[in-house]
């Protein structure tokens, strides 16, 4: 079962991750926009690793057999999760008047520093 700290740890990595892919891949630069998807890439993922801790479910860590991509359950609510919290934040925030694939680029790239982090980095 992941500490607290560890779930700290993972949504901070998270927020940076999220924040470089979209200062990378969607060339976003407005900072609001930014703040927004660090606040999302932090909040989802630790709100569903909190779940994970007070309902006590180890079942969900257990990795795929894939050498290269070994994601668990865990991995993919951390992602779904930050989908989510972004998808809300971003289209009631900063991205309102915002074109939903514009919407959805963010908020996928967000989701997807949430996986990899959760995947690879803890």
């Amino acid at each position: 079962m992941l500490s607290w700290g560890a779930i700290a740890y993972g949504a901070a990595l998270s927020a940076v991750l999220a924040v470089l892919l979209v200062l990378a891949a969607a060339r976003e630069r407005r900072p609001g926009t930014l703040a927004t998807v660090a606040a999302g890439a932090v909040l989802g993922p630790a709100a569903w690793n909190a779940i994970l801790r007070a309902t006590d479910a180890s079942q969900f860590f257990t990795d795929a057999p894939i050498p290269f991509f070994p994601i668990s359950w865990q991995d993919t609510g951390s992602g779904v999760f930050t989908l989510a919290a972004l998808a809300l934040l971003l289209s009631l925030g900063p991205l309102r008047a915002t074109p939903g694939r514009r919407i959805a680029l963010v908020a996928g790239l967000g989701a997807l520093s949430a996986l990899l982090v959760d995947i690879y980095l803890y």
